[in-house]
Parts: structure tokens; C-alpha cells; sequence
């Protein structure tokens, strides 16, 4: 690990002023923080994840989203039961990942070729 980022990350954090850093730059610190001590940050990164997923930068990556919404749900379970905030954390995003999973299976997905496949009373062909 590299403690010139390490302190580039804490210094960043100070200086944010806030309790939780958001954003992209708050997913840097988090991800990179939560590498020298889970306990204190994994909690703070996976909140961030979550919160990203909502971001309009990742509004029509559904892939993206979820990779966040797993990253987080990863994170939350990884920390220690004696975490204070593990029960919340972890409880938002596998609330959140589950809404991000219902909201992409009520999309169609099915390709031409899998719509052709169907036969009217709804059944596949056999092929």
C-alpha cells in the first residue's frame, strides 16, 4: 500500500469538513481507506456505494449499478458483527441491490431471437 495515498486519502477527508465524503472523490477515499482499516471505513464506503448507484452518472449502466449495489452489500457483510453500523449498512444495500434487481427483471431483456423462440400460448419451442 502506498502511505503517500494513504495520506493523500486522510488529508482529503479532513479536509472535506463532513461526515461522509460523497461523491466519486468519497469513493476513492472509502475504497482506499477501507484496504488499512475495514472496521473504521467499510462502513462510510459501502453508504457511498449505495448512494452512487443512485447517481445520474450511472442512471443508464444498470451493470454499473448493481457492480456498486455488490460492492456494497460485499463490504457491509464484511465487517465485523461487533460493528455498530454493520446491521444498517448492510440492511440499506441489500435493500437497495434488491430494488435495483426488481426494477431489472420488470424491463424486457429478451432478444429477437428469444422473442421468436416464445410460441403464442406463451410456452418456448422445443428446438
Amino acid at each position: 500500500m502506498d502511505q503517500d495515498m494513504v495520506l493523500l486519502a486522510k488529508v482529503r477527508l479532513l479536509s472535506a469538513n463532513r461526515r461522509v465524503v460523497r461523491g466519486t472523490e468519497g469513493l476513492w477515499i472509502y475504497r482506499l481507506l477501507t484496504q488499512v482499516d475495514s472496521e473504521v471505513y467499510g462502513s462510510k464506503l459501502a453508504y457511498v456505494l449505495v448512494e452512487e448507484s443512485g447517481s445520474p452518472l450511472v442512471r443508464e449502466l444498470p451493470e454499473r449499478r448493481l457492480a456498486l449495489l455488490d460492492e456494497a452489500v460485499e463490504v457491509a457483510k464484511a465487517l465485523s458483527t461487533e460493528n455498530p453500523f454493520r446491521a444498517k449498512v448492510l440492511a440499506r444495500a441489500l435493500a437497495a441491490r434488491q430494488r435495483e434487481l426488481e426494477a431489472g427483471s420488470a424491463k424486457p431483456h429478451a432478444s429477437e431471437e428469444d422473442q421468436r423462440a416464445v410460441v403464442p400460448d406463451g410456452r418456448r419451442e422445443v428446438e
